[in-house]
Formats: structure tokens, C-alpha cells, sequence
């Protein structure tokens, strides 16, 4: 599994957030890769990516399985990924 994060640098939630993903980075061992809402714009654009931001998607087999859209906390984060683990 890895996590697609949508920010921007004048996004305050995504400053937040990043603290948190670089915690889940370290206990999960998950692969992290950031976009720029405003430079990514053609990749951005390929996961239906709305005004609020962040966005983060979850991703398995190159396949989207979940989302988080906003600020989220770090047990927020989490519990997105436990959901989807494989025994």
C-alpha cells in the first residue's frame, strides 16, 4: 500500500497533516508521495480532486481503495490504513 498526499504550501490543514504522515511513515513502514495541488495540476487532475485539500488516497495494486478528504488526525490516518490491511 502506499498514500497519494494532495496539498498546497498555502494549505495550513496540509502542514498538519504532514506531521502526522510522517509518523505513519515511520510505525507502518508505507510509501508517501506528494503532489502540489497547484504544480502537479495534470496528475492532480487524474484523481478527482475537489477544493478542500488535503486529499489523501490510499492506494494498493495501483488501485485507489479509500480517501480522506481534510484535515485529518493521526488516528484518523490510521484507521484508514488498518482497515485495508491484509492479514
Amino acid at each position: 500500500m502506499r498514500i497519494i498526499k494532495i496539498g498546497a504550501m498555502w494549505c495550513p490543514a496540509c502542514l498538519i497533516t504532514n506531521k502526522h504522515l510522517d509518523k505513519i511513515k515511520e510505525e507502518y513502514n508505507i510509501e508517501i508521495d506528494s503532489l502540489d495541488y497547484d504544480f502537479d495540476e495534470d496528475e492532480v487532475s487524474k484523481y478527482n480532486v475537489g477544493e478542500t485539500l488535503p486529499v489523501l488516497i490510499l492506494i494498493d495494486n495501483d488501485k485507489e481503495i479509500d480517501r480522506l478528504i481534510g484535515e485529518k488526525n493521526y488516528n484518523e490516518i490510521e484507521g484508514m490504513i488498518k482497515k485495508h490491511e491484509k492479514d
